[in-house]
């Protein structure tokens, strides 16, 4: 499911809609609420919404239940910043809501329009490919046609799900700016708070008190300008304050657990899910003359990873405790479907009839990496990982039971380069998915161009992708057909004036990384422009990488380049007759701790001129001071990519 981000952080409503007596009075316009003029003009700067306040309080009544409210009132500065005049809540059948509030002030802080019903809009959360979902949200729509406007809300949420605390970042937004906001926590003596501050300004740190027989946590924060995400940057929640929260005891639907550390947390997920991977008889015995004849464990492990790919689909089920206990495996072995979940149990159990042992494992997929020293349910996807405890040499085989076209031990961008829990009978172990760097993620591309007189061209392209290179066109190659992998394709190219002639996607099932190989025939009547007796041709084809631009001021963050890759291009241009080469861009070598690039290009004994061009990029970080640097290793090969060379007609 994605959502915009103002809605990442969803939070929980059930019932009606109530309006206090002290917001009936703000309506009369007697005492102005959040005018725009008492603004600092250093909170409007950059900002397209600024948070004049918000309270929010967690209370701890149980094991099982909480009680969260939150009040917040936010000044809608321009256009872009409407979406906090909006709220999107969700529910479920662990949570219910005691009340929401809403008023919208206009600029001079008088209250003109308050939340009504018809403001309100419920709908079910569906992901697309859930059978069966509790999952609501309500949206709260109080846009207003003219800025600045102020809208403030107001809710309290019941929760009989413990196993989620709250994450406190009031600035969770670019061009958001906050006045002023403050977290509470107030939590029985017997249920300790576990938490974590992260990038709190200097001077800020938890006010710690006791209120009768609860103990009270407490963070304000003041004055945060509006945050902007820079290029090769971290993502915002790198950069601003924060406060996670997490119990010490959970229960959820009378299932109790502790969550002081990993081990904790894994032991109650394995233990809410023993004894739900028993297989039928048939079924169990199906998989025994599966692997009767396979001559090693990794062989076993294939042949029932093809049958769990050729036999089940994922469809999600998610009501109530079904967000964390798996549908058996009979059922999915009856029904061929389930969630991450229960296929990853489902291909445990049939493993286990193979005689190999594995165990599933929460990752958090598609986002950024959990934070390793701060135990909590920071996941939100299931894999399952195979030790190999028979090969020759210890290894790990990690599998993606959701989907019918992974290959086998490919986690690729959605699961790799991350940590996982390991779910095992002693508990939860933290562990990393596989790694994927340059020497993983490569594309390798041969390329012959034929020019003519008149500088245009033909020419036929063969590129070959792995590991992480080749995600985005493994999903083109099993979820299009060719004509729409074609039009994708044509999308894609960095070329104004083309034809596609020939074009074809296949996967390589040997390769021992994943591998896409694509043959790509093209037309291109302006390869070369011509002037007079002259051709200026561009010998780099389709690999230029742009320049980044300078920072407008100094750069406040970190340069963060996240992915890993190497690039190989060699262009074989075949000259047309009566032409000779008059000039050719000079070679170009780089070696920097950013990564290396180089150039060259020569002329083969049959007059054929080969350009060779790689890039090597490794996944790194660097300090700030270093961006200007980096500015310069990327300028140089944008030069370098768009060098040309000339071809001149020779007198006859």
């Amino acid at each position: 499911m994605s959502l915009p981000m103002r809605f990442s952080s969803l939070f929980l409503l059930n019932t009606g809609i109530c309006l206090t007596t002290a917001l009936a009075a703000a309506a009369g316009g007697k005492e102005p609420h959040y005018p725009v003029a008492t603004l600092a003009p250093a909170l409007r700067e950059n900002a397209h919404a600024v948070i004049r306040t918000e309270e929010e309080t967690l209370l701890v009544k149980s094991a099982g239940r909480t009680v969260r409210t939150v009040r917040r009132a936010t000044t809608v500065l321009d256009e872009a910043g409407a979406n906090w005049a909006t709220q999107l809540v969700y529910y479920d059948q662990l949570s219910s809501v005691s009340y929401l509030r809403g008023t919208v002030y206009d600029a001079e802080g008088q209250a003109v329009r308050q939340l009504r019903a018809s403001d309100v809009k419920d709908y079910g959360l569906s992901d697309g490919f859930s059978l069966a979902t509790d999952a609501r949200g309500r949206v709260a729509d109080l846009r207003q046609p003219s800025y600045p406007y102020t809208v403030s809300f107001e809710y309290e949420v019941v929760s009989d799900n413990s196993l989620f605390y709250t994450t406190w970042q009031p600035q969770s937004d670019e061009q958001l700016a906050v006045e002023q906001a403050s977290f509470r926590v107030l939590t029985p003596a017997s249920l300790p708070l576990r938490f974590q501050e992260r990038h709190l300004p200097k001077g800020v740190a938890v006010a710690h008190s006791q209120q009768g027989d609860l103990q009270v946590y407490q963070w304000e924060l003041t004055a945060l300008p509006a945050q902007e995400e820079e290029p090769y940057g971290p993502p915002l929640s790198e950069m601003v304050p924060a406060v996670a929260t997490a119990p010490t005891t959970f229960e959820v639907q009378g299932h109790r657990g502790s969550l002081t550390s990993w081990q904790d947390l894994g032991l109650w997920n394995y233990e809410l899910n023993t004894g739900r991977d028993v297989l039928p008889e048939a079924v169990q015995a199906r998989v025994a003359a599966l692997v009767k004849d396979a001559p090693d464990e990794r062989t076993r492990i294939r042949r029932v990873y093809d049958m769990l790919q050729s036999s089940t689909r994922y469809v999600s089920v998610q009501l109530g405790l079904g967000g964390w206990q798996t549908i058996p495996a009979t059922n999915v072995s009856n029904t061929g479907y389930g969630d991450c979940k229960a296929l990853s149990n489902y291909c445990m159990a049939l493993l286990k009839a193979a005689g190999v042992q594995s165990y599933c494992a929460l990752v958090r997929a598609d986002e950024p990496d959990i934070r390793t020293d701060f135990p909590s349910n920071q996941f939100n996807h299931v894999v399952l990982c195979v030790p190999l405890t028979k090969a020759a040499k210890r290894d790990t085989v990690w599998l993606e039971c959701t989907s019918q076209n992974t290959a086998l031990g490919y986690m690729g961008s959605f699961t790799g380069n991350r940590h996982a829990l390991l779910l095992t009978p002693g508990g939860g172990q933290i562990v990393c998915t596989p790694r994927y760097g340059a020497a993983e993620n490569r594309r390798e591309r041969r390329a012959d161009v034929y020019l003519d007189a008149q500088g245009s061209a033909t020419a036929m392209l063969h590129t070959r992708r792995t590991g992480l290179e080749q995600d985005q066109f493994s999903q083109l190659l099993h979820g299009l057909d060719p004509a729409q992998q074609k039009k994708r394709i044509a999308e894609s190219l960095p070329l104004s004036n083309f034809s596609i002639s020939k074009f074809a996607l296949t996967d390589d099932a040997k390769a021992a990384i994943p591998t896409i190989n694509e043959t790509l025939g093209l037309t291109l009547p302006q390869f070369g422009t011509p002037s007079g007796r002259r051709v200026f041709v561009v010998p780099n084809l389709l690999s230029r990488l742009p320049a980044v631009s300078a920072p407008v001021g100094e750069r406040q963050t970190d340069i963060w380049l996240a992915s890993a890759f190497s690039h190989a291009d060699t262009v074989r241009i075949h000259v047309p007759a009566g032409f000779q080469t008059e000039s050719i861009p000079a070679p170009v070598k780089l070696t920097t701790a950013f990564g290396t690039y180089s150039t060259q290009m020569q002329t083969l004994p049959d007059g054929t001129l080969q350009y060779v061009r790689s890039l090597h990029m490794p996944r790194t970080r660097f300090p700030r001071t270093e961006y200007p640097a980096y500015v310069e290793f990327r300028r140089k090969i944008n030069a370098a990519d768009k060098a040309q060379l000339v071809l001149v007609k020779t007198e006859s």
